[in-house]
């Protein structure tokens, strides 16, 4: 995929969770690894309302070299590349279930969604801890989200939302379109027995779907 298509994917992305309200207002960013740098949504931008031409571009060292200004939460982005070789795109949103388990005091904080289907599981992984709560924009989380990336394809920010990878951008859209789904099922079920997945089925799953 060229650079110019790979600009024009990520616009449609973008919007179509805009359209569904998996962000709101200028919530939410997402990159995509390219093979001289990185894209990224630009700072204060809507996600329903990109310009391909205008996404900002990072180098191989996340220093902004085109486009608009960068996301504030660049650092947020980086930290799944350093952590994960195998992500080729972060996305992050403000998905109303998946930032509503983010708020409750009273979950796993290791692991705040059992497997409750094999599609969570193929999509997101075994685990998705909630990292401690830091202000948006403040670089300090960085450390914090690097050490939860390094065992986790996705991680939920405490109040403020999930941010998942995926090994390209299509695949990061849909683990996080698959975990606000698994959220809202969480929430329906909560204060119920519902039936998981045993850990032979996670087992099986992860070693059939990767």
């Amino acid at each position: 995929m060229t650079e110019n298509e790979t600009r024009a994917l990520l616009v449609a992305h973008a919007a179509s969770l805009f359209q569904r309200g998996y962000s709101v207002g200028s919530a939410g960013n997402i990159s995509v690894k390219l093979e001289d740098g990185y894209l990224i949504t630009p700072t204060n931008s809507s996600l329903g309302r990109l310009d391909p031409a205008r996404l900002s571009k990072l180098d191989l060292g996340f220093h902004h070299v085109g486009g608009d200004k960068p996301s504030k939460e660049v650092f947020m982005h980086r930290a799944f590349y350093m952590a994960r070789p195998t992500a080729m795109a972060v996305v992050h949103l403000h998905s109303t279930m998946a930032t509503a388990i983010a708020c409750l005091p009273n979950v796993n904080e290791a692991n705040p969604i059992p497997p409750l289907t094999p599609y969570f599981v193929m999509r997101v992984g075994r685990t998705m801890p909630i990292v401690p709560y830091y202000r948006p924009g403040d670089a300090a989380m960085e450390p914090a989200i690097r050490a939860a990336a390094r065992d986790a394809r996705a991680v939920l920010l405490a109040n403020h939302g999930p941010v998942v990878s995926g090994r390209s951008l299509s695949d990061a859209v849909y683990a996080a379109e698959e975990l606000e789904e698994a959220a809202k099922l969480f929430l329906l079920l909560r204060g119920t027995s519902p039936r998981l997945l045993t850990t032979p089925q996670v087992d099986d799953l992860l070693k059939t779907f990767g």
